[in-house]
């Protein structure tokens, strides 16, 4: 049976944390003394977090998941099965990762050279969606709401509300922060109600 897990939490994200309750941990992760996991965030099946990560409230680390020291997640981040969160990585509230997408950290790696003093920061913003065996090279940020499809290499940043596909990733259009894609420019009202002002360049809520 999965275990109640209690940390103290930073604030880091500006998140109302709390100390009082804890997270649901499987027996079979590895939980580092000094992670910090915020109330009502489930762990599950061999999922490693390092002793410096600090992971939100509401969160779910699926199956096979390692969250790495210098790693910074916010609250209802859902990281599916088979994805590793190294350092440096910075995922705001609301993100999804979906299975067996990849992080990095360091741009021109070789076994024979370490490079941990040049990590390179990657920022996921806000309801930003990660698709299953997507790649997201180091050093760049996804803005909010932004959808990268699955299998998708990203190789720059990536504008808020975006639709990138591909290898390289390449925008095809704009998103709803309900994840519904926007079918034109102008003054859009999506199916779920809400409104945007679309143009070549960006994509804002009205």
């Amino acid at each position: 049976m999965p275990r109640t897990f209690p940390r103290e939490m930073a604030n880091e994200l500006h998140c109302p944390w709390n100390t009082e309750v804890g997270a649901t941990i499987h027996p079979t992760a590895i939980i580092d003394d000094g992670a910090q996991i915020g109330e009502g965030t489930h762990v599950w099946h061999w999922v490693h977090v390092c002793a410096g990560a600090r992971i939100g409230r509401n969160c779910s680390l699926g199956q096979n998941v390692f969250v790495g020291n210098k790693v910074v997640i916010g609250n209802n981040v859902k990281i599916q099965n088979n994805v590793s969160v190294y350092d440096d990585v910075v995922l705001e509230d609301d993100v999804f990762c979906g299975p067996s997408m990849v992080f990095t950290n360091v741009i021109n790696p070789r076994s024979r050279v370490p490079r941990k003093d040049e990590y390179r920061r990657t920022l996921v913003r806000t309801g930003a969606t990660l698709g299953a065996n997507a790649t997201i090279i180091c050093g760049h940020a996804i803005g909010e709401f932004a959808f990268v499809g699955a299998g998708a290499v990203v190789t720059r940043d990536v504008s808020p509300y975006a639709l990138v596909v591909g290898s390289p990733a390449r925008q095809i259009g704009w998103m709803c922060q309900c994840g519904l894609r926007l079918s034109s420019a102008g003054s859009i009202r999506c199916a779920c109600g809400s409104s945007y002002k679309v143009n070549d360049l960006s994509c804002v809520p009205i």
